[in-house]
């Protein structure tokens, strides 16, 4: 069985990533973008490995049979992700990485609420809650996301992949006790988010619950 470790291998003899793991684990062509896992999820689980210490990187292998058959091509699931990834960060980074996390979030619930047929500026609890935690950051995102509206191809070949990367760099450099442990956290709720939305149960913190936020 491959070993993880940082970064692509050419073949298993030289370790896996999380994702070259799960393209072994499916029976599917050696690589580290399977067909069987989303492609921002998969993103996501690629960051986590390189980003986790070479201690900590062992405890990631229980999860990767999860990741297997979570694939799809509804944009919800890109902004459910994104969102995921943008509410964990936001409260931990560092000053100069609050407002982009703020604006991930803010862009990830405008396009949940188009694609739902929702009022614009409509909240979920979750990512009402991050934006209390960084009530300057908070202000000033709204402030520039009423300037700027994006494509849904815009948001899933830009936005939702530079949420989960501007994330994962937030909590890698955050000052808390274990990022390491915040980062499996992630990985882990997204990929029960995604499992929820792909096969068709009520996924965690769905985003119906507060009225739209006014500036």
């Amino acid at each position: 069985m491959p070993v993880l470790s940082r970064g692509r291998h050419r073949n298993p003899k030289r370790g896996a990533c999380f994702m070259e793991l799960a393209s072994y684990l499916a029976g599917e062509r050696w690589s580290d973008h399977p067909a069987c896992t989303h492609p921002l999820l998969a993103a996501l689980a690629r960051l986590v490995n390189d980003n986790t210490s070479d201690e900590s990187r062992a405890k990631l292998v229980r999860l990767v049979p999860s990741i297997i058959g979570l694939a799809s091509d509804d944009l919800r699931v890109d902004a459910h992700i994104a969102l995921r990834c943008a509410t964990t960060a936001l409260p931990v980074a560092a000053a100069e990485r609050q407002l982009a996390l703020a604006v991930s979030v803010l862009a990830a619930e405008e396009m949940l609420a188009r694609l739902d047929g929702a009022p614009s500026g409509r909240m979920s609890e979750r990512s009402r809650r991050a934006m209390e935690e960084v009530p300057h950051a908070a202000e000033q995102a709204r402030r520039f996301s009423r300037a700027a509206r994006i494509t849904e191809k815009g948001f899933r070949r830009y936005a939702a992949p530079n949420a989960v990367q501007l994330a994962v760099v937030g909590i890698v450099q955050a000052c808390i006790a274990d990022p390491d442990a915040l980062l499996r956290t992630l990985l882990e709720e997204t990929i029960a988010e995604c499992d929820a939305l792909i096969h068709g149960s009520q996924p965690t913190d769905a985003p119906a619950v507060t009225a739209p936020a006014h500036a």
